[in-house]
């Protein structure tokens, strides 16, 4: 059986009763391939439609990004609205401009209809190292108060001084619309909500095959799904085998983090006072929060192509500490990787390799939002309204340079220029 990861959220993970391996023959109206957000997210919205739904997961619910994220509840994309605008143009960025923001209020949704327990608490901050960030953080803010978010502040070096005990940064921006998570619990209530709407949950169940057809037939090691549409969400986790085309652009990538022992309660409240979560605007960027429970939850940093690093504390203590030196000498309890899937153009690909066969991957480390978001609009679109859904569906779906041998290596290439961009703040 394949169990969670040894980090701080399995750790601390609201008890449940284990879902039951399929090891049958069922039917169902959908069939959802992958039990983290994007899966359950939609399971959930199907249920409620009263779509006879099931989601066949390998492992356990919120086993991949989904259950060992940083946790944070950071509005729009992976690219924001003025790429998106000067990329695709003027009525794309409208169309999903207008869908930026939903995600977070879809969670808070969830957390409140279900009585989710996963410390929710309000409020992201988007730090500046360096001037040239400051003034994008200054065109973020104009951008996406465009789009409705009206919950934005800029802050001056002496604010965030105020708001993170750190000298590092020269301001950021507050979107009190932001927030963070335990995010395991949030999956994992999640999953119960799906069974307490009539869907059914399979566990310790990988597929091995999608039968194309109508119907179609999903076919796990000891059990089989005739459904009339399937759902592929295994983003990073799903493999190059069981949909090839789905592989072939985009790329595994692992992040690490770490959880130190539990702080005195007056340490922590000096670090973030108002206990938000905070994310640098460097390429390859540091993120950090307080748990429920006063350890600090730091991550960072990118493995192209997934490889589980030697040394996580070796590589990630040293970013906290120049973050926090105060913090020198305090016990790391947890450190851990996950794995996100990473597109050429940093947007997410939603679309059908079949009339009823959908996917919806490659949030590129930006998806505990979007996959909520993605949710309700496959929702959407089985109920006959693909209008948002096929807004994405539209985006171009890139190619890695070099093909799948050569784009770890050119990836790693094009990150380590922008990294030396951050470290040279141009």
């Amino acid at each position: 059986m394949t169990e969670h990861t040894e980090s701080y959220y399995a750790a601390s993970a609201n008890e449940y009763a284990p879902f039951p391996a399929l090891t049958e023959s069922i039917h169902c109206d959908v069939c959802v391939v992958g039990g983290g957000f994007t899966g359950l997210s939609s399971a959930l919205h199907l249920a409620e439609q009263g779509y006879d739904v099931v989601v066949l997961e390998s492992a356990r619910v919120g086993f991949g990004a989904s259950g060992r994220n940083g946790g944070q509840l950071v509005n729009s994309y992976s690219r924001d609205i003025d790429v998106i605008e000067s990329s695709y143009g003027a009525d794309a960025a409208k169309m999903l401009g207008s869908m930026m923001f939903e995600g977070g209020e879809i969670i808070r949704e969830r957390i409140s209809r279900y009585r989710i327990d996963c410390d929710y608490r309000e409020g992201g901050l988007f730090v500046a190292l360096n001037h040239r960030q400051m003034s994008t953080l200054e065109e973020q803010k104009a951008n996406w108060e465009r789009y409705g978010n009206s919950q934005l502040t800029l802050l001056d070096e002496e604010a965030i001084g105020r708001e993170v005990a750190s000298e590092r940064y020269v301001g950021a921006l507050l979107d009190r619309s932001g927030g963070h998570i335990h995010p395991l619990n949030l999956a994992i209530g999640e999953a119960q909500a799906i069974k307490l709407n009539g869907g059914r949950i399979f566990e310790q169940s990988p597929v091995v095959k999608i039968e194309h057809g109508s119907p179609a037939i999903v076919k796990t090691a000891h059990g089989q799904v005739t459904a009339r549409y399937v759902l592929i969400a295994g983003n990073a986790y799903l493999g190059d085998k069981l949909e090839p085309k789905l592989a072939k652009r985009s790329m595994p990538c692992g992040t690490q983090i770490v959880a130190t022992a539990p702080l005195p309660a007056d340490v922590a409240k000096k670090l973030i006072p108002a206990n938000y979560c905070v994310e640098d605007c460097n390429y390859l960027l540091d993120y950090y929060r307080l748990t429920a429970d006063n350890r600090l939850l730091y991550g960072g940093g990118v493995v192209y192509g997934a490889r589980d690093p030697d040394d996580v504390e070796r590589l990630i203590v040293p970013k906290m500490l120049k973050t926090f030196p105060q913090l020198e000498g305090v016990k790391v309890d947890y450190r851990w990787t996950g794995n996100f899937l990473l597109t050429m153009s940093r947007m997410p690909q939603f679309g059908r390799l079949e009339n009823n066969i959908y996917y919806m991957q490659g949030y590129s480390g930006h998806g505990v939002t979007c996959t909520h978001l993605a949710g309700r609009l496959i929702a959407e679109a089985l109920r006959g309204d693909a209008e948002r859904f096929d807004a994405f569906a539209r985006l171009p779906h890139y190619p890695f340079p070099g093909g799948r041998n050569l784009r770890i290596p050119f990836t790693a290439m094009g990150a380590a220029y922008y990294s030396l961009r951050d470290r040279l703040g141009v």
